[in-house]
């Protein structure tokens, strides 16, 4: 089984490794109801979805009716707009086939414009804090990619009190100092007003570049189970962190297997082993 840990202040105890359910962008129904399965046996109790995530919350909703009690459930919107942001949340309601969600999250907020535009009056932001006074949601986070994404969500709670935030975080992507430094102190502000730190991205190898294809990843992953116990052990190290589980069913039981025996952070020395061994590189520069 896999720890739980206060998942910000929502008052929910989230297993530390959450369900990225962009693995289930393109699976069949049988693929995806094999997965609850996997999810079931290792406690798993916090799904992560969005709009955009091709029939993602199709492959969810099915499992509802009888299994919505065991998960906290958050999907995303990515549109910018009040009336578009309104519409996609009710939409993808109808998707999960629930009555609300437990969390809401502007999807991939990190462009300047998009992200004055969603949370100015008449934006997404508006949307969802409608949809909260109306039920329909409880918490509202942000997501982001890319390497000025801390620094954007570090602004984005001084704007608005998000209850969760969701950025990348790896070994190799911290050794790069303005992002390091960036995200340090984002998490100093998580820390201090309760807001829940998810990280993406935790098995990166590198781009994909010339590389083939093989996984339904946006990066090309880390394989071997002892790479991945040490990418996923050196997040887990971080006891605020929680970790958002990787794009691809075929990888999934792999990173469940490793978050199921974590124990402590591997050293310095381990993960720059596993940085020349693999040819690391960070997905965003």
């Amino acid at each position: 089984m896999i720890a739980t840990a206060p998942f910000g202040r929502t008052g929910h105890n989230s297993t530390r490794a959450i369900f990225g359910a962009a693995a289930l962008s393109r699976v069949t129904q049988e693929e995806a109801d094999r997965t609850l399965e996997l999810l079931l046996q290792y406690g798993i109790n916090h799904i992560d979805t969005a709009a955009s995530y091709g029939d993602s919350e199709l492959r969810i909703g099915p499992w509802m009716a009888e299994h919505r009690s065991r998960f906290f459930l958050a999907t995303k919107t990515g549109e910018r707009t009040y009336q578009q942001a309104r519409d996609e949340i009710r939409r993808s309601l109808e998707r999960l086939r629930v009555d609300s969600v437990d969390l809401i999250q502007l999807h991939n907020l990190v462009d300047p414009h998009e992200w004055e535009q969603a949370l100015a009056p008449g934006g997404a932001l508006e949307a969802a804090v409608e949809a909260r006074e109306q039920g329909l949601v409880r918490f509202i986070g942000v997501t982001g990619h890319g390497v000025t994404v801390a620094a954007q969500h570090r602004r984005a709670l001084e704007r608005f009190p998000f209850d969760s935030v969701l950025l990348p975080y790896s070994y190799v992507l911290m050794h790069n100092p303005q992002y390091a430094a960036d995200f340090e102190a984002l998490a100093t502000v998580c820390r201090e007003r309760g807001v829940a730190l998810q990280t993406i991205k935790s098995i990166t190898q590198a781009p994909w570049g010339e590389r083939d294809r093989v996984y339904a990843t946006w990066y090309a992953p880390l394989e071997d189970q002892a790479d991945i116990d040490l990418a996923v052990h050196w997040v887990l190290g971080r006891p605020e962190a929680f970790l958002n589980t990787v794009g691809d069913i075929t990888l999934l039981p792999r990173v469940l297997d490793a978050a199921s025996r974590f124990s402590a952070r591997p050293d310095d020395e381990a993960m720059e082993r596993l940085v020349a061994q693999r040819h690391m590189e960070p997905l965003f520069v």
